[in-house]
């Protein structure tokens, strides 16, 4: 990957990962796209049935992350405003309608500085942080996901959803602290969750890689 500031940087660097596309892929073709400085990742979530009908259920902002990885998903995002939102989630109802989607899905964007926002990709299921959205909007995505695939039509309209308060999750993952963070793998003897609220976690004293875990869980926390 490159990032180039003017033509000759862009020459160069066109070169240089052609060459490198080559001798490690033996494919040199490679891909142009705009650098977003001060970059957020903003994603909205869709919810369409089985007869045309689509709605957006506002967004979840998930830009504080650690490796790539989600650390923080929050909603609504504290950088949109009501213009913004409003154009992200036409386009994604859009971008669900063109392929006649139906279920709950996630678009995601990358948004810079000025509210200007870029397609990232569509998670065509329903996403681990999506409790932030239900928080706020008071639709159970689950069910709503049960109705569609048994051939009901969306009870709710566009007009229906709003945004009610403030919803923050967070992500625990099992890393290293003294190797910079780095994904840390190996047996789960013990967990601590903070003293004042319960935690049905359901985690297991003892499992290890390749039971039910990966480097990360996400705690579930009762309402």
């Amino acid at each position: 990957m490159r990032i180039a500031w003017d033509e000759d940087e862009a020459r160069e660097g066109f070169t240089s990962a052609r060459n490198e596309a080559k001798t490690a892929f033996g494919d040199e073709r490679i891909f142009i796209e705009r650098f977003v400085t001060e970059p957020r990742h903003i994603e909205i979530q869709v919810l369409g049935d089985k007869h045309g009908n689509c709605i957006h259920l506002n967004e979840r902002e998930c830009s504080i992350q650690r490796r790539n990885q989600k650390v923080i998903e929050e909603a609504p995002s504290p950088f949109l405003d009501e213009k913004t939102r409003a154009a992200m989630g036409a386009q994604a109802i859009a971008l669900a309608a063109a392929v006649d989607y139906d279920s709950a899905g996630t678009v995601e964007f990358i948004v810079d500085k000025d509210r200007n926002f870029f397609f990232l990709e569509m998670n065509t299921r329903l996403q681990v942080e999506h409790p932030v959205s239900e928080m706020i909007t008071g639709v159970d995505l689950v069910e709503q996901m049960i109705r569609v695939a048994a051939g009901e039509k969306l009870s709710l309209k566009q007009k229906d959803i709003g945004i009610d308060g403030w919803a923050v999750e967070t992500r625990i993952y099992a890393e290293d602290p003294y190797r910079n963070f780095l994904p840390s793998i190996g047996r789960l003897n013990r967990f601590s969750p903070p003293p004042a609220r319960a935690m049905p976690c359901g985690w297991i004293p003892g499992c290890g890689p390749g039971t039910r875990y990966r480097f990360f869980m996400i705690p579930c926390w009762p309402s």
